[in-house]
């Protein structure tokens, strides 16, 4: 095990925050070509870019890697989800603005709690020509439904007892018990609807580079070259009159180097991404006159999760203490050069789709400010652990590597041990879910996000059982289970700040950064969606050419 002392002093961490700082001024608005966009603010986050006024023969863009399958239920991830969303459209549909209106279903009713009804769009063809049918959507479901599901969404799927065609163009799904979370994925890729047929027929390759794809989106399937691109074409027979797209195709490409793809952004062999490079190639792109940056409204948030019960991170009063002790501001500022906004608690006001009156009430008693002075004395209280926090970092990442050093220099100002281990990327992974590779580890940096505007689509993550809860927390067990259940929005609000309330003082996950999302466009074109709903709606129906 190699483990890392920073050189890094709480002295020379403000010195760098301070000069980050210094070099961060302008404007806060969404859109910018220079790097005046490095002063976010969360209230002034874009939802849409200029629409483009030119047709276009083609669009590159580019992903992060090459997915493995863009079958709907297999899509549990950025490039997948880049892909999908302008091919499989869901029950729901997500708005730029990440608020939710109809999309294969016109009409979702809830006689009871336990009961969800949807009427299915009429008129609706896949690309094959083949009407959408109400047997359609079934399968869609069915498919993800019990323990055998192979589905990447399962779990909200956990409480579907059936979904079976209860009229020519009506669905019916019966719940074991009331869920508010899979009303609310429908809008997801979880909502997405398949052929039938052609994925019976499709089996293991359906959705893969061996294998067809049968959805009804504004776009469908033309090419995959595995290894080398994806290529979609416009659906010219689409359901919907009132969407034109004006690129007639885009071209996928997995540049996973991160200095090629910028260097690929900035020379226009590549027209778009959504930015999943480190802060350094993102302040290259800003300098560039070839390209805008976008800063979109998102859910993503970046964070610490504790990984070890029986370490010092299980203590509660050490996981406060540290918290306490880290300087958000200057995280965001060093560590993702301002393209980041400090986070006090886990949900961010984007997910605040329902209850904003009461959400923005709790809001107000959290903040970022540090605290040595409290925080050395929780560690006094909790003993002054000998023992060293030891935190996974991600290899060949400079966020983890910076975050880690924060968070090290943090520990030394108030008396904790605070080591380093690096983790090759291929293994990273497996942190989520084996219980192996999280041996002689304390926590490890994630970044992770909601799938629709809740809350408790994040706080869920913390009740006993859940995958995501690594040192069984169970703090808020009955006020989650109540929630889940609670279908009234206005009564389940303040379920869920009590929640929140207490999951920000436990801390099994320590907030440190809202994370935008980042739109690169070449100035050639405009119009993709800068938001997060970007992962499940068509986010390329409005780009075009700007001259």
């Amino acid at each position: 095990m190699v483990l890392r002392k920073t050189a890094l002093g709480a002295a020379a961490l403000v010195t760098v925050a301070a000069l980050a700082l210094a070099g961060c001024s302008g404007s806060t608005k969404g859109q910018t070509s220079g790097p005046s966009a490095l002063s976010l603010d969360l209230n002034k986050l874009a939802t849409t870019t200029t629409a483009g006024t030119a047709p276009v023969d083609l669009v590159k863009w580019n992903l992060p890697y090459e997915p493995s399958s863009i079958d709907p239920i297999f899509t549990w991830n950025y490039a997948e989800n880049t892909v999908d969303a302008n091919l499989c459209e869901s029950l729901v549909k997500m708005k730029p603005d990440l608020s939710t209106e109809q999309g294969l279903a016109t009409k979702v009713d809830q006689p009871n709690d336990t009961t969800v009804v949807y009427t299915i769009r009429d008129g609706v063809k896949f690309w094959d020509g083949k009407p959408l049918t109400a047997d359609d959507v079934a399968y869609s479901l069915q498919r993800q439904i019990g323990a055998d599901t192979k589905s990447y969404w399962s779990d909200y799927f956990k409480n579907v007892a059936s979904a079976e065609v209860t009229g020519p163009l009506q669905v019916t799904v019966k719940l074991s018990q009331p869920d508010v979370l899979f009303t609310q994925a429908m809008g997801s890729a979880a909502g997405a609807i398949v052929e039938k047929a052609a994925a019976v027929a499709g089996g293991q390759a359906f959705g893969t580079p061996k294998g067809d794809l049968q959805c009804t989106g504004p776009y469908k399937l033309d090419k995959w070259d595995s290894g080398k691109s994806l290529t979609i074409s416009r659906n010219d027979a689409y359901w919907d009159s009132k969407v034109k797209p004006m690129v007639k195709q885009i071209s996928f490409s997995f540049i996973a180097d991160e200095s090629t793809a910028v260097n690929a952004l900035r020379t226009g062999d590549v027209d778009g991404q959504f930015f999943y490079l480190p802060p350094a190639g993102l302040s290259q792109l800003q300098k560039s006159s070839s390209v805008t940056t976008t800063f979109g409204k998102s859910f993503v948030f970046w964070t610490l999760a504790a990984i070890n019960k029986g370490g010092a991170l299980g203590d509660e009063k050490i996981r406060q203490a540290l918290s306490l002790a880290i300087d958000r501001t200057a995280l965001t500022k060093v560590v993702f050069q301002g393209a980041a906004i400090p986070a006090p608690t886990l949900a961010n006001p984007a997910m605040w789709g329902y209850g904003k009156d009461v959400f923005a009430k709790a809001y107000k008693n959290y903040g970022v400010s540090a605290d040595l002075a409290k925080a050395k004395k929780l560690v006094e209280e909790a003993g002054s652990p000998k023992t060293p926090i030891v935190l996974a970092v991600q290899g060949s990442s400079a966020v983890h590597e910076q975050t880690a050093s924060v968070i090290q220099a943090a520990g030394q100002a108030i008396g904790l041990n605070v080591q380093t281990k690096v983790i090759p990327v291929e293994q990273f992974g497996n942190l989520y879910f084996d219980k192996t590779a999280r041996v002689g580890l304390d926590g490890f940096f994630t970044t992770n996000y909601s799938d629709f505007a809740d809350p408790l689509n994040v706080y869920s993550f913390f009740q006993t059982g859940n995958s995501h809860d690594y040192i069984d927390w169970n703090g808020a067990d009955s006020e989650i289970a109540k929630a889940l259940q609670t279908t009234d929005e206005a009564k389940r609000a303040p379920i869920v700040t009590d929640i929140e309330q207490k999951v920000t003082k436990g801390l099994p996950w320590i907030p440190l950064a809202y994370e935008p999302t980042t739109l690169i466009q070449n100035k050639r074109i405009s119009g993709a969606v800068p938001s997060f709903a970007y992962l499940y709606a068509p986010w390329a129906v409005t780009i075009g050419g700007t001259k």
